[in-house]
């Protein structure tokens, strides 16, 4: 009797800890003075963005795929615009739930990060892309190490192109989205490369066809866009 006692509570305390561990899916906000400090966590992949949309400066932006260990969650870094170096590195921060929101510790320094308000549509994954169209014909984008991912979370968005076997960080951006009868629409809010589409707004045609994202209209340039994305795998 005494050793089934022991097994069930070793066996519930390690489901209980692995629930402990599991970082909730959503969008979390932290303020700094008029900057803001976005963290997006969607199907085990974690962003770190920090911006200032009023003044439409973008500052940084960094993630991966994560594991939970107890009261810390684990970051296999896959880019950072800021430190090139840090990717393919793991990084351990050690966090707490609180109240819904995230006290999450960076910089040897806790943050509480807001949780947003729950907004979940049926884009909401990580994706990437792996058709696009030219010249009128659709052509499939090889899998290799570099790629562009998107992150979609009750009502937040970003892109990331990246190359992590090469520390490779070539861009990003990202704000609010809606979708909704196939009506896919983007609020832009940081831009890496070029801070005048800071406040575009954005219409396209959206699909789930099979699994995947079809997605097409004009892109922040003007230009025609039709995209394929599938979600992405992370283990």
């Amino acid at each position: 009797m005494r050793n089934y006692i022991l097994f069930l509570f070793l066996f519930f305390g390690t489901i209980f800890s692995k629930v402990y561990a599991q970082l909730p899916d959503g969008a979390y906000m932290y303020h700094d003075g008029l900057c803001k400090n976005l963290i997006l966590i969607k199907d085990q992949y974690i962003s770190f963005i920090c911006f200032d949309n009023s003044n439409k400066r973008f500052h940084y932006t960094w993630g991966g795929p994560i594991e939970g260990q107890n009261q810390n969650v684990n970051v296999l870094v896959e880019y950072n615009s800021q430190d090139s170096t840090a990717i393919g590195k793991n990084v351990l921060l050690p966090y707490r739930i609180q109240k819904d929101s995230l006290r999450l510790k960076t910089a040897d320094t806790y943050h509480l990060y807001v949780k947003q308000k729950r907004l979940p549509q049926e884009l909401d994954a990580l994706w990437r892309i792996t058709s696009r169209q030219q010249e009128g014909k659709m052509h499939d984008i090889p899998k290799t190490d570099r790629k562009t991912i998107k992150i979609l979370v009750d009502g937040y968005f970003q892109w990331i192109a990246i190359n992590p076997a090469q520390k490779g960080f070539y861009g990003t951006g990202g704000g609010d989205y809606q979708y909704d009868h196939n009506r896919y629409v983007e609020k832009i809010q940081f831009f890496s490369r070029d801070n005048n589409r800071v406040g575009q707004v954005l219409n396209f045609e959206g699909a789930i066809v099979n699994g995947a994202w079809h997605h097409k209209g004009k892109s922040s340039k003007g230009d025609d866009i039709y995209e394929i994305w599938s979600k992405e795998i992370t283990k």
